[in-house]
């Protein structure tokens, strides 16, 4: 016999994860202006398990997924994968920082401010990008593991899984590379399975994390600085065109793509997390026909590295500094903005307070006033949201474009909850 209960949890449960997202982020909105800081701390544990849970997935999803696509014949490949991805990412980010420029110096954030009264703001020393590179390298797995570094993550699963393939090939331990080869897809299995249980948390996370952000931000802060605020949006909206046409350009189906993509993007937007979201973003790119081996090294790698809406964020930021010191860029700035924050989008990978070290280094290499920086911390949170929704479908969009050239098929989709049936009691 149905109790109330357990029809209520059916329906929640048979209801499209994209609407249950949509409802938790208006209704985390809305009881975070009229609750207030209160609620928000109130319902900040929900938030934090949703994390944690997400957070706790993405180690074995990232390396069973790649280990499992390298040894689904996409090994001789992976090279020119490899290639494809690093290029895209470098003119994506560059492209963004063009758009960001552009919206900026036509709608000018920050006219008619001032500096006086900003506070001072600390800023993490940039690592460089030959620190981040050589960071590839984990000098322990355990460390790299515990530590969530996707990098060493990614770096760990392309060694090993590309062992597994050696394996498979040799004349004396064929047999058993064919066992751990049929261990690891046993493994990303059941991983799949651990992922469709943690998507029934996420609509509930997002009510809770949202509803915090708004109350701890306020519409005071918004409207202080709301012109730039709103023209951040402009220019992410301008880059997810330029997306749209990527997508048209290579023959991937909008439609679909959206279809799936909307959960990671909405997920992101509440989260303020691209690492965070990852499980999300693979499993949308699951459900969209990509290759493991491909999906499952462009996103992690892209979650790290590519950050478009940080790119446009760093743009603005930077019209935004100008003009409130009055002194507005001339081409020549712009143009070593678009070189140095290119280069800064990488060389601050997996930096706590990335967004502030890229900032404040762009800042300092074309001469604009540090104080700035201050000032745009205020909007933090506000502009993070969408800025990490933007992150995250840059690197599904480059996913699907690469799966394109590769002449794969984009699968028009599956069952929303498909991947949450080994869940369904």
């Amino acid at each position: 016999m149905s109790t109330p209960l357990t029809s209520l949890w059916r329906g929640y449960r048979d209801a499209s994860l994209i609407l249950r997202v949509a409802v938790a982020l208006v209704l985390g909105a809305a009881v975070g202006l009229v609750g207030g800081p209160a609620v928000g701390e109130a319902l900040a544990p929900l938030g934090e398990l949703l994390m944690r849970l997400l957070k706790f997935i993405i180690l074995p999803i990232v390396l069973f997924t790649l280990m499992a696509g390298i040894n689904q014949g996409r090994a001789g490949s992976l090279g020119r994968i490899g290639r494809k991805v690093f290029l895209y990412y470098l003119v994506t980010s560059a492209l963004a920082i063009v758009v960001g420029l552009a919206v900026a110096s036509l709608l000018s954030p920050g006219e008619g401010m001032s500096l006086e009264g900003a506070a001072s703001v600390s800023v993490p020393e940039n690592p460089g990008i030959l620190s981040v590179v050589l960071g590839i390298v984990p000098t322990n797995i355990v460390e790299a593991f515990a530590g969530q570094d996707l990098l060493g993550i990614i770096f760990t699963a392309l060694v090993f899984g590309l062992a597994v393939a050696q394996l498979r090939r040799s004349e004396t331990h064929g047999e058993l590379g064919e066992r751990l080869a049929g261990l690891i897809e046993a493994l990303n299995a059941v991983t799949l399975k651990v992922m469709g249980g943690i998507l029934h948390v996420v609509p509930v996370g997002v009510f809770a994390i949202v509803a915090g952000t708004v109350a701890e931000q306020g519409l005071n802060t918004l409207l202080s600085l709301g012109d730039m605020v709103v023209v951040l949006y402009v220019a992410l909206g301008v880059q997810m065109l330029v997306y749209l046409g990527l997508l048209k350009g290579f023959g991937v189906p909008a439609r679909a793509f959206f279809r799936e993509a909307r959960t990671p993007m909405a997920t992101a937007f509440a989260t303020q997390s691209s690492s965070g979201t990852l499980p999300l973003t693979l499993d949308a790119a699951r459900r969209l026909g990509l290759p493991r081996g491909l999906y499952g090294f462009s996103l992690p790698l892209g979650a790290t590295l590519n950050m478009d809406g940080a790119a446009i964020r760093i743009a603005i930021s930077a019209v935004f500094a100008a003009n409130v010191a009055g002194a507005p860029l001339d081409l020549a700035s712009m143009a070593q903005i678009v070189v140095v924050g290119t280069l800064i989008s990488v060389g601050t990978a997996g930096v706590p307070g990335a967004g502030i070290v890229m900032i404040a280094t762009v800042f300092s290499q074309v001469g604009l006033p540090i104080e700035a920086v201050a000032l745009l911390t205020a909007i933090d949170a506000l502009v993070g949201m969408g800025c990490t929704a933007l992150n995250v479908t840059g690197d599904l969009v480059g996913s699907a474009v690469i799966g394109r050239s590769e002449g794969e098929r984009i699968a028009e989709g599956v069952d929303e909850d498909a991947s949450a049936e080994g869940s369904r009691a």
